[in-house]
């Protein structure tokens, strides 16, 4: 049977076994006032006061929204609420929009007005923070680490963060305070929160937050200048919002964190032999760095020794000259990815995760981005077609082999259950 998959801007599909298992989050419908909803909940906030009472004085507003590698609805959720800060009479002039970039790169100004539209890039600042460089200030100290965010971001009188909330592969979700902690935060201070030891404690993982070192650790950081708004989103296949949490930290994001489980988690009876799984498409899969993410989600349920088919575009390659590049072209070994020495540095996070998941399962890599690259690992295959490589994948296991397709990647969290 042929099943479609969230593959680079169109889809793509693949041919599997009559009796694989399809596993896909819940597809909820979109709201049917987009606009609407999300003013109603700027003016009626799950907790604490309405945007126009925390306006009230504000000389300063900074407006924080992710970069162009998530599916974030910008385009969306951006123009009621600057509507909202001008009827409480803001001037464009006193708004700063600030991009969470992390250590992700910085967008080219065409990406930009793809990623909030032409009309916002004319009118506000827009300031691409860039965590080796720009303007940081100490807010504190989480585990001894000195805390360092954007400027604009410590100083303005109000400051408002937007996402959207999906599982995460170590800090478990994503949205809410990662928005600030790595999204504006230094070098340092994003090595300190994926610091080799927090993302190989067992609780680093997928929908987990209580006890999970990332999690407290981006929490913790967030603390020391929290948002006093955070308008988080939930999304469906199409890029449609399907429900807005509005409010303080971290009421605001336990609550879509909860949604959003119940929507993402999915159990199966046991583990499979060959997973077949995606990034989620674009803007996840942009790149070779997201999706390990995907094969994250696919490690979760493939057996010790299976296969897992990856199916990520990655139109920007790993991309190239990046460190995550260098990591992969030093090893030898899933080891070497995972890192003997125990120290940080950047993109270490990615690879550690990468070397777990080759520690358990071979991957094939099925990436239109990566023909014309020479991968630099040979870990990872590389292969040309993908019905090709299921059927590869199927023959090497024999017959009766256990297949499962994640046609969402890490959109769906699959968990095996428990027998005991």
């Amino acid at each position: 049977m042929r099943v479609q998959l969230a593959y680079g801007r169109h889809g793509t599909s693949v041919e599997v076994p009559g009796g694989a298992q399809v596993i896909e989050p819940l597809d909820e419908p979109g709201l049917e006032d987009e606009a609407a909803s999300i003013t109603a909940a700027l003016r009626r906030p799950l907790a604490g006061p309405a945007l126009q009472e925390l306006m009230a004085g504000a000389a300063r507003v900074a407006v924080v929204f992710p970069d162009l590698t998530r599916p974030m609805p910008n385009r969306t959720v951006l123009p009621p609420l600057l509507a909202e800060l001008a009827r409480g009479g803001v001037p464009d002039d006193r708004i700063t929009l600030l991009c969470a970039t992390g250590t992700h790169r910085q967008a080219t100004a065409a990406e930009m007005e793809e990623l909030v539209g032409p009309d916002i890039v004319a009118r506000y600042a827009i300031v691409d923070h860039d965590s080796a460089g720009g303007e940081h200030v100490t807010v504190g100290a989480v585990d001894g680490a000195p805390v360092l965010l954007q400027r604009e971001y410590v100083e303005a009188d109000l400051r408002i963060i937007t996402g959207f909330v999906e599982p995460h592969f170590f800090a478990g979700f994503s949205g809410g305070p990662k928005a600030v902690c790595p999204g504006l935060a230094a070098n340092s201070t994003i090595l300190e929160a994926h610091h080799p030891r927090r993302i190989a404690d067992a609780r680093a993982t997928f929908v987990t937050r209580v006890g999970n070192p990332v999690h407290d650790f981006v929490r913790a950081a967030v603390a020391l200048a929290p948002p006093h708004l955070s308008v988080d989103v939930a999304i469906n296949r199409a890029r449609q919002v399907t429900s807005v949490f509005a409010g303080p930290l971290p009421a605001a994001h336990d609550a879509a964190c909860a949604h959003v489980q119940s929507a993402a988690v999915r159990v199966v009876d046991a583990p499979f032999d060959l997973v077949i799984s995606t990034n989620g498409g674009y803007p996840l899969d942009r790149n070779l760095y997201q999706a390990v993410k995907g094969m994250a989600a696919a490690e979760r349920i493939v057996r010790p020794g299976g296969s897992i088919v990856m199916a990520a575009a990655c139109e920007d390659g790993v991309p190239l000259g990046s460190a995550f590049a260098r990591l992969l072209a030093d090893a030898r070994t899933p080891a070497d990815l995972i890192g003997a020495s125990g120290l940080p540095e950047l993109d270490r996070w990615q690879a550690q995760v990468l070397g777990r998941v080759l520690a358990r399962a071979e991957v094939h890599l099925f990436a239109d981005g990566l023909a014309q690259d020479a991968l630099p690992t040979a870990l990872l295959t590389v292969v040309p077609d993908l019905d090709d490589a299921v059927a590869s994948a199927c023959g090497r296991l024999g017959p009766g082999a256990r297949v499962a397709v994640m046609p969402e990647g890490p959109l769906t969290v699959a968990t095996v259950r428990s027998h005991n």
